[in-house]
């Protein structure tokens, strides 16, 4: 084993009726180069097949790891609940619906322990329902800070890795709001450190099904506009000149 492959990844999953999807999802993670990792899915409740799934794999990998919420709680609760069991050093997310680079975990912690950084981010590209990239790819910064990251929602998800040596599980926790639990999580955990870190390197995809791409343009927008300020707590006026910003950098993403 590599010196970059002594560090455990944990890889947090929030799982909800996910099961036409998850059996790509895990074995994106079972195809990592970079094999000390525990991936921990968190079902909300799930009435498809979704556990029936997890526990066959389960059953003949134990870094496959199930936790079960006793009511429906929503992804940030999921998360947090997945946070909480981590035993690695570094924490990764990864959406239920979302898939790997087979490198991507060995790529992003040598990123890490080369940049010496708390946060870290990487490029993705957009694939469609049946998982087939579609060539839009999204190209990150060297580094975000704040400021920055108000207006530019660049960070996705399933790209996210932090290390808890610099970061406590207490700030990486997830607001319980109905949406943009991980955006308001990015930007609290960036008032607290420099900035981000971002590897421009396509090694997650972004799976975007039929039915949701025209509505998630609107709830983005209007997502966006509360974190701003019920969240944030910004003024009207720095609200309208972030979200104007932002808008600007998310239409060149989603075009």
């Amino acid at each position: 084993m590599s010196k970059a492959n002594t560090h455990l990844v944990s890889i947090v999953v929030p799982v909800y009726n996910a099961a036409r999807f998850i059996d790509e999802t895990i074995k994106t993670v079972l195809d990592q180069t970079y094999t000390n990792w525990e991936l921990l899915l968190i079902d909300d409740k799930s009435t498809d097949e979704s556990v029936k799934l997890i526990k066959l794999y389960a059953a003949k990998d134990n870094r496959i790891k199930l936790h079960s919420n006793k009511q429906n709680s929503g992804a940030a609760i999921s998360r947090n609940k997945g946070i909480d069991a981590a035993k690695g050093r570094y924490i990764a997310f990864l959406d239920a619906d979302d898939f790997w680079l087979p490198t991507k975990l060995e790529k992003q912690v040598e990123f890490m322990q080369k940049q010496d950084c708390a946060f870290s981010f990487t490029g993705y590209e957009f694939a469609n329902e049946n998982g087939k990239p579609n060539g839009k790819k999204v190209h990150v910064p060297r580094t975000i800070t704040y400021k920055q990251a108000l207006k530019n929602t660049i960070i996705f998800t399933s790209t996210v890795m932090f290390d808890v040596q610099k970061i406590t599980k207490q700030l990486a926790h997830m607001p319980n709001i109905q949406r943009g639990q991980d955006t308001a999580t990015w930007w609290k955990i960036l008032k607290t450190i420099d900035s981000a870190y971002g590897l421009d390197e396509v090694l997650s995809y972004y799976r975007r099904t039929c039915e949701s791409l025209s509505a998630n343009k609107l709830t983005a927008l209007r997502r966006t506009w509360n974190l701003y300020l019920n969240v944030e707590k910004l003024s009207l006026t720095y609200s309208l000149y972030c979200f104007s910003v932002y808008t600007f950098n998310a239409s060149k993403r989603r075009i």
